[in-house]
């Protein structure tokens, strides 16, 4: 800061110039060749005292060899005294200016924000063939959605610093997942995931990464949601357990029908897009219930109600959550209390059962998702040991990934997945509040990365061998002639 007495010491010196000015303009011509040849011959001075050169500018302008000062052997004249002050203004405001500047440039180059390849999170290692690949991951929408608003005339910085922005602009927020649970995916790639806690549908453009919503209170009324399930015509089922019924929302995510019979507190949903087929798992009557998706009419119950989640028996569940049908209609259910998968046909009938509980390879702790992949492998996650496992038609474990972390291909509160078309799969995890996508590598993509492994390795070692110069054979000798 400039001090305040040094400020008025230079408006007194600037004020003495102008009366000088004024005083000479009224001398004679004559007395004024006099007088400046008279002061040509002294050395004009402007004192610049050593304690006010860093405090700020000197309290008075006077003239003399003796004094220390900024400029010394400058004759002073009318004009040539206000281009000095100037001059001496111009070099302190522009100062700091340059500082500023090239303080702004630094901070330009630093917000350059690094790009992270994840090409080689994949699983098994190399050199082994990838049959999983990570790619990304879901947590909240863009920056600049927040930053665009509904108004796109930004306010000026001074309004933003007086609390004048408008009411559209203080009102935006940073939308993002709290309780990621159900997971689901439309036809135009579209990822769906429903937050409990959030009391909202987060749809995710998968190429964007855009985010557009299906709020509480402003698309329909929410409690608390777990599951989601898409028909092939992109109509949207949601379950809500604190209503006891099941939304369904037209492609426009209109809300058109809500499903309540039988229901007591419905978690889970799958639907069955060949025989029309939508499936309700209740963790409270320890059942699932079969609906038409098109009707909406509850069909049949799959297991036995009314023993406080003790039941056992094959066939039997205690509190089933994840579901998932295969290409041949079959279903799979999370028992998640009994630590096991149960199969089922179309037409309910039992079939098998698959896992018990446990730690090691092909055991469970609580699984709450199940999704089959286009080969038709069975995808199971661990809610206790946040960890994905595959298996076979066959229940042989093909591959296990995940484990205890935030880091890309680990898990906290892992809780349900899902497999597109496309063979993508989506995690979802409650306690970091975030989805996270991967690729699956089908059998016939593996088996031509293989063939083109194997082809470049014979490339390689043939490039390698030398070429080999067959040796020409001995020449035969004549035989000697006989001896006489």
């Amino acid at each position: 800061m400039w001090k305040a007495n040094a400020s008025l010491g230079f408006g007194r010196s600037v004020e003495k110039l102008r009366r000088a000015m004024d005083a000479r303009r009224k001398t004679p011509p004559a007395a004024e060749a006099a007088e400046v040849a008279s002061l040509s011959a002294q050395v004009e001075l402007v004192p610049f005292p050593k304690a006010a050169r860093i405090g700020g500018f000197p309290k008075t302008l006077k003239s003399g060899p003796s004094h220390d000062g900024l400029i010394h052997g400058i004759f002073w004249g009318p004009m040539n005294a206000w281009v000095a002050v100037v001059l001496l203004v111009g070099m302190a405001l522009l100062g700091p200016v340059s500082l500023f500047a090239d303080k702004k440039k630094k901070t330009a180059e630093t917000k350059k924000i690094p790009v992270i390849d994840y090409s080689n999170i994949v699983w098994p290692n190399p050199p082994a063939v990838a049959r999983i690949r990570y790619q990304a991951f879901y947590s909240a929408e863009k920056i600049s959605q927040v930053e665009a608003g509904t108004d796109t005339k930004k306010a000026k910085w001074m309004d933003r610093l007086a609390g004048t922005q408008s009411q559209e602009e203080s009102g935006r927020v940073l939308w993002q997942l709290a309780e990621p649970y159900g997971m689901a995916v439309d036809s135009k790639n579209n990822l769906y995931v429903a937050d409990q806690k959030v009391g909202a549908i987060f749809i995710f453009n998968t190429e964007t990464r855009d985010l557009d919503m299906i709020k509480n209170k402003t698309h329909a009324h929410f409690v608390r949601i777990i599951g989601l399930a898409m028909d092939d015509g992109d109509r949207l089922f949601v379950s809500d357990p604190g209503l006891r019924h099941v939304l369904v929302f037209d492609a426009n995510h209109n809300a058109e029908d809500v499903i309540t019979d039988g229901l007591v507190e419905p978690s889970m949903l799958a639907i069955d897009k060949e025989n029309r087929l939508l499936y309700v798992s209740d963790i409270k009557l320890d059942q699932v219930l079969v609906y038409d998706a098109d009707s909406l009419k509850l069909l049949r119950k799959i297991g036995t109600t009314g023993h406080n989640h003790e039941l056992t028996s094959p066939g039997d569940f205690a509190k089933p959550t994840g579901m998932a049908v295969d290409a041949d209609g079959n279903l799979y259910v999370c028992d998640t209390l009994n630590d096991r998968i149960e199969v089922f046909d179309a037409d309910g009938k039992f079939i098998s059962t698959y896992g018990k509980n446990g730690d090691g390879p092909g055991y469970f702790a609580r699984p709450k998702g199940v999704a089959i992949d286009g080969d038709g492998h069975i995808w199971v996650t661990d809610g206790m040991q946040d960890r994905v496992q595959v298996f076979n038609q066959e229940f042989q474990l093909l591959i296990t990934f995940g484990g205890h972390g935030l880091l890309p291909g680990q898990f906290q509160g892992l809780a349900s997945i899902a497999i597109d078309k496309n063979n993508r799969v989506f995690t979802s995890e409650i306690y970091p509040g975030r989805v996270q996508q991967f690729r699956y590598v089908t059998d016939a993509e593996a088996d031509q990365l293989k063939k083109e492994k194997e082809e470049q390795r014979l490339k390689k070692a043939g490039a390698g061998q030398k070429e080999v110069v067959p040796i020409a054979p001995p020449v035969a000798q004549a035989p000697a002639p006989p001896s006489r």
